[in-house]
């Protein structure tokens, strides 16, 4: 192998690194900030045909009734990424206390959480969230309380597994045996110790919310009108399909773009940590 061939993985490796935290970076700041700088009101409808082309007036062209593509991707990116990042935090934050309590404490709490967690995670999560959003409406605290009780979980368990590894190692006997206590190990012993992992599973509970949010949407029990997110806006406009309207495709490479960028800035951050193990 040549060293030409052989950098090429290299400089692939760095553009993935500098890109796709880039993407992320960037749909972040569409959320925060993108209804203030669109283009047109998301709720007007314009002069316009339906589903209209790319132009130079329309970048993204218009949807079924004749609004700003564009406008709508912008507005919906703060229902999509705010939705699934607070409902990430939430699933994440009591699956790290319970799973980090459970390996502190052990013993018969540890047993009882296991097997409640274990129970919950055996039903499918759309299933799960078809009921709980047919039972007490699709309002935006419904859909994240909904998703973040999926998702603790699976976190629960990573979290666990690698706390009890952490547990027992000689630093923490050590704490135990200067008579510290349980919150203190689980502070100071054993969650400094688990950042990485940590750090890289809410990565990925966020890209799994984000797709569960999109589909629920797709189905019409997401984000209600006149609010929309990128899944509604895929259903919105499922009409155009069959004319390969930028009105469907738009949203949903909006939706692929996010969740890939956020998988590759995971790998290219936390893959070489995850294998050098815990120190």
């Amino acid at each position: 192998m040549t060293t030409a061939t052989a950098t090429r993985p290299r400089r692939r490796l760095r553009l993935v690194r500098y890109v796709a935290p880039l993407i992320v970076v960037g749909w972040i700041a569409v959320a925060l900030g993108g209804a203030a700088i669109a283009p047109y009101d998301p709720a007007a409808i314009q002069d316009a045909d339906l589903f209209e082309g790319m132009s130079r007036a329309y970048w993204l062209g218009t949807d079924f009734f004749g609004r700003d593509m564009l406008s709508r991707i912008m507005a919906g990116a703060r229902q999509t990424v705010g939705i699934a990042l607070v409902a990430t935090l939430l699933a994440v934050g009591t699956g790290l206390l319970l799973g980090l309590a459970a390996s502190a404490i052990g013993g018969i709490v540890d047993a009882v959480l296991s097997r409640m967690l274990d129970a919950l995670i055996s039903i499918p999560s759309k299933l799960f969230g078809l009921v709980v959003v047919a039972a007490f409406g699709s309002s935006v605290p419904v859909l994240i309380l909904t998703m973040a009780i999926i998702y603790v979980p699976g976190c629960y368990r990573m979290v666990r597994s690698v706390a009890v590894n952490v547990a027992a190692l000689d630093f923490v006997i050590a704490a135990r045996a200067r008579g510290e206590g349980t919150f203190y190990i689980m502070i100071r012993e054993i969650l400094p110790n688990m950042v990485s992992p940590v750090l890289a599973d809410f990565g990925l509970r966020f890209i799994y919310v984000v797709l569960l949010l999109s589909s629920l949407s797709f189905l019409g029990l997401g984000v209600q009108p006149p609010a929309a997110d990128w899944g509604s806006l895929v259903r919105e406009n499922i009409g155009g399909l069959p004319q390969g309207a930028p009105a469907v495709v738009m949203p949903a490479f909006a939706i692929a773009s996010l969740t890939i960028a956020v998988n590759l800035t995971i790998d290219a951050f936390f893959s070489g940590r995850s294998r050098d193990g815990v120190h």
